[in-house]
């Protein structure tokens, strides 16, 4: 859960490396939820807009939206909160709704501190996603949350899946879990596709699963913004093949030899060359397309990434994933993936999903 001190805390940390003569004007979606956990539903009559977050200098915040917007406002953190009428179902609406904010900017010194045409914008981005980094102890609440309901949908996957279903039967199976395990409805989102060695991503289609196929599961938990993302891979049957059995078991050597590099203070870069160096060493290097890994939170991906030619370093306190995989034709693809804290000492494993082929 996210909490009005963590939210605070943030507001500060901004405070003190911005240092504004005057009220700072915030209205960029992440910047509300790091900063005030604002979020809109996005299936909502509000979906698509959004909020405006003044923080004067002495840190006191004032967040502003339009009455018409979904209860998930209602969970956000500010010291004043003022909701500006603009339609009341009985009498016109007062304006252009994307307008009806406009008063509160103006009095708050004209300037949206993070439109992209502001002179400040450039500088305010690049430390906000330095200090996104960093978790704060409410977003690794949060982050857990969103684990533990991404486990349930696993969960349900490897128990169910079987030929004759569609992909959307599947994802339909893996909503279903994850709401009952939350007791509410969430944003799931990924890629629920099969794979046959040349197509490795995609949202789920009326594809019909067979026998033998190899079924990626790469999927998200969203709670006020915050989200999950890791992978298990399916062969539908049950009955995997001894070339679909070597990929997997490398993508788990990969796996294991990303770990061993993964902890504060190591090169983004040794810890993509550690996942590739598994590959290389088995001639596989070829069939690995994309990163060994990236930052997880508000964004996916966000920093850090883990990628060849990478000048970052992990520090302390980031999330990161691991996502080796193996795409051959006509045996399939693989992907598997965890998600983690960096530690000083090395890491933490925040998902518990069962890796495994069956």
């Amino acid at each position: 859960m996210i909490t009005a001190d963590g939210c605070r805390e943030r507001r500060r940390r901004l405070l003190d490396r911005l240092r504004p003569a005057g009220p700072v004007v915030l209205t960029d979606p992440i910047h509300l939820r790091y900063f005030a956990n604002f979020t809109v539903d996005p299936i909502s009559l509000g979906a698509g807009f959004g909020g405006l977050l003044v923080v004067r200098p002495d840190g006191h915040a004032t967040l502003h939206h339009d009455d018409r917007l979904p209860k998930s406002v209602e969970s956000a953190h500010a010291d004043d909160r003022r909701t500006v009428t603009w339609y009341t179902g009985q009498a016109p609406q007062t304006g252009p709704r994307a307008d009806v904010l406009r008063p509160a900017v103006l009095a708050a010194g004209g300037r949206v501190h993070d439109s992209l045409d502001d002179d400040d914008a450039h500088r305010l981005f690049g430390i906000t996603s330095e200090l996104r980094r960093r978790k704060d102890p409410d977003e690794l609440d949060q982050l857990r949350a969103c684990m533990a309901a991404t486990d349930a949908g696993h969960a349900w996957a490897r128990v169910n899946v079987e030929p004759g279903m569609t992909e959307l039967d599947v994802y339909a199976g893996v909503c279903r879990a994850v709401y009952a395990h939350l007791g509410h409805w969430a944003v799931v989102y990924g890629d629920f596709t099969v794979s046959d060695g040349v197509k490795r991503v995609g949202p789920p289609t009326p594809h019909v699963l067979a026998a033998g196929e190899t079924f990626i599961l790469d999927f998200s938990v969203v709670l006020q913004g915050y989200r999950s993302d890791f992978t298990n891979t399916l062969v539908v049957g049950g009955q995997p093949t001894a070339d679909q059995k070597r990929l997997f078991d490398l993508c788990v050597s990969a796996m294991r030899a990303g770990e061993g590099e993964l902890k504060a203070g190591a090169t983004c870069q040794s810890v993509y060359d550690a996942v590739r160096g598994e590959f290389e060493a088995a001639g596989m290097a070829d069939h690995f397309p994309h990163h060994a890994g990236h930052g997880l939170g508000l964004e996916h991906p966000e920093p850090p990434f883990l990628v060849r030619h990478s000048t970052e370093t992990l520090a302390a306190g980031e999330v990161v994933t691991l996502e080796p995989g193996l795409y051959v034709a006509d045996i399939g693809g693989v992907r598997i993936e965890n998600n983690y804290l960096v530690t000083d000492a090395g890491y933490e494993r925040l998902s518990n999903h069962a890796i495994s082929l069956t």
